[in-house]
């Protein structure tokens, strides 16, 4: 993935807020339910909101934000590496069985 399409956050911890305040809005409106009937879905929005529309998403750039200084790719001529610091390179190339895949 090139850098200029990340979807990672910049801080995990406000990435962390954000799916506490997401999930637990979306939560809370279900289980209030019972009690404050439909009234309780207003949370829903506030969840949505919070987790950006997509709580798979969410999921997603978690992984981006913990990955994210980590692991960096690059390709050149169809060869990608992945370079982590203090490790050798991992050579991928599409279409070769010998090699890990992309």
């Amino acid at each position: 993935m090139r850098e200029d399409r990340s979807q990672a956050s910049t801080s995990l911890s406000r990435h962390l807020l954000r799916g506490a305040v997401g999930f637990g809005t979306l939560v809370g409106s279900l289980a209030l339910m019972p009690v404050f009937g439909p009234v309780a879905l207003v949370l829903a929005p506030v969840g949505l909101v919070a987790l950006r529309g997509c709580p798979a998403c969410w999921a997603i750039k978690l992984m981006e934000t913990i990955s994210l200084g980590r692991v960096q790719r690059s390709c050149v001529d169809g060869r990608c590496e992945l370079t982590v610091p203090g490790r050798p390179p991992v050579t991928t190339r599409e279409g070769d069985p010998s090699l890990p895949p992309s």
